[in-house]
């Protein structure tokens, strides 16, 4: 499976709002979420284009790896998701107790990026895709688009993204994760582009 992913530099997350409710979106209720990224003991994550990370969204937990960006467009990158923890435990043991295991295997706790995330579901162009607007602790806000593809419908997954954020007015895409650009101390360039109503 491919995560295929577009995301932006929100300048105006109550305009995006109004937009994909527009266009049919239905909003979920917002959620905190902390991605703590590691770094592997025997390889590069940097020159090797992959990321390992332990997520807390709500009552889950997520270790997930992604693979390296297979295009220039985009972060369509092959990403491989599994649940963590019992069930009723506390997301925080879960994460601690996994954080005590990587250790021990030798990884490195690299930084936790923390954000607020309000998701969206909205059907487009024949399938659904999931948005969400993200405020960033350090970044500030901003926008993904994201479809799940296996690899044949990467390339229709790509195309529809896009024209989502054509209509969505979307500014140019960042290509770097939230990681990278904490790690390198910036904001990402871009934005929405503010055309008035509509």
């Amino acid at each position: 499976m491919y995560e295929v992913e577009l995301k932006f530099s929100a300048v105006d997350p109550a305009l995006v709002r109004d937009r994909l409710a527009a266009l049919g979106g239905v909003e979920g209720p917002s959620r905190d979420q902390v991605d703590r990224y590691f770094a592997h003991p025997a390889r590069d994550f940097a020159r090797t284009d992959e990321a390992l990370r332990l997520r807390s969204d709500g009552d889950r937990v997520v270790i997930t790896w992604k693979g390296p960006r297979i295009d220039g467009a985009t972060k369509t990158r092959r990403e491989i998701e599994l649940p963590l923890g019992p069930l009723g435990e506390r997301p925080s043991t879960t994460i601690e107790r996994w954080d005590a295991l990587l250790h021990a295997l030798g990884f490195r706790a690299v930084r936790d990026v923390r954000k607020r995330r309000i998701p969206f579901h909205l059907p487009w162009r024949g399938a659904p895709v999931e948005v969400a607007i993200d405020e960033v602790d350090g970044l500030g806000m901003f926008v993904e688009l994201e479809q799940q593809a296996l690899a044949d419908g990467v390339d229709a997954a790509r195309q529809r993204l896009q024209s989502l954020a054509s209509e969505l007015r979307c500014g140019p895409a960042e290509r770097r994760s939230y990681l990278e650009l904490l790690l390198a101390g910036m904001p990402s360039p871009g934005g929405m582009v503010d055309t008035g109503p509509g």
